[in-house]
């Protein structure tokens, strides 16, 4: 049973593998929790029309469903709110993942409606996550994400003194995340930043400004710590806890 049940997990994860501790007991749970998901996928979207194996959690809601493209095997978990306001598309890729309690919202407003979210294959964004794209905002293939994570691309214009802030307008340059990045949990990006391949975010950072490619990042504002290609980074390395920092 544990090996039909990896054969079938792999068509969406090729490298998983069950723990040794993993029962039969908690195999016919899994069994019984990815069934209700599916068929939750197919009564949302319609028989005919439901994204393939499509796996839903708990009272997920859609807004504007004609504007939502999700590939196979997608993951959407309990009470997760998606909303595709806007001119361009709300995207989720094959194999992906959003973890519950989260919000994946192009805009909030009719009066100045925003742009799109494209998240990438084998994506796995973390619980109550916040993703904006009034400015647009793609998140490349193999990201992994923490809890909490928020990206806004959008600012507030509040340079008049004399009129209040909410008055004044927005301006919108967009998010872009590389591929096969490590986000940790509680970390904000802001608007206009660009983050480079394969590069590691650590948790609580507030990122304000574009970082290259294979960078390690951290702090509030966020700075550049290390480049993961370094020679010393593969040399006399040390697991001593306090040479550790903590990135989930």
């Amino acid at each position: 049973m544990k090996t039909i049940a990896e054969k079938i997990i792999s068509l969406r994860n090729g490298k998983f593998k069950f723990d040794d501790a993993t029962t039969p007991k908690l195999l016919v749970l899994l069994a019984k929790n990815k069934m209700a998901a599916l068929l939750r996928g197919l009564k949302a979207f319609g028989f005919n029309n439901s994204p393939k194996k499509l796996m839903l959690g708990k009272n997920v809601r859609f807004f504007n469903k004609s504007n939502i493209r999700l590939g196979n095997w997608v993951r959407i978990e309990d009470y997760t709110y998606v909303s595709a306001l806007g001119k361009g598309k709300i995207s989720i890729g094959n194999g992906s993942g959003i973890g519950a309690f989260s919000r994946i919202v192009i805009s909030t407003s009719f009066d100045n409606i925003g742009s799109h979210i494209t998240i990438g294959n084998n994506v796995g964004i973390g619980e109550y996550a916040y993703l904006g794209g009034a400015g647009g905002l793609d998140i490349g293939d193999e990201c992994i994400v923490g809890q909490y994570f928020s990206c806004h691309p959008e600012n507030h214009v509040y340079d008049k003194l004399s009129e209040s802030i909410r008055y004044q307008g927005t301006t919108r340059q967009g998010i872009k995340i590389g591929r096969n990045c490590w986000i940790g949990s509680k970390v904000t990006i802001l608007d206009g930043v660009e983050i480079g391949d394969n590069s590691v975010i650590a948790a609580g950072a507030v990122v304000t400004k574009s970082m290259p490619p294979y960078s390690v990042i951290g702090g509030v504002p966020a700075r550049v710590l290390k480049d993961r290609r370094s020679s010393q980074d593969h040399l006399n390395i040390s697991y001593k806890p306090e040479n550790i920092i903590s990135y989930a």
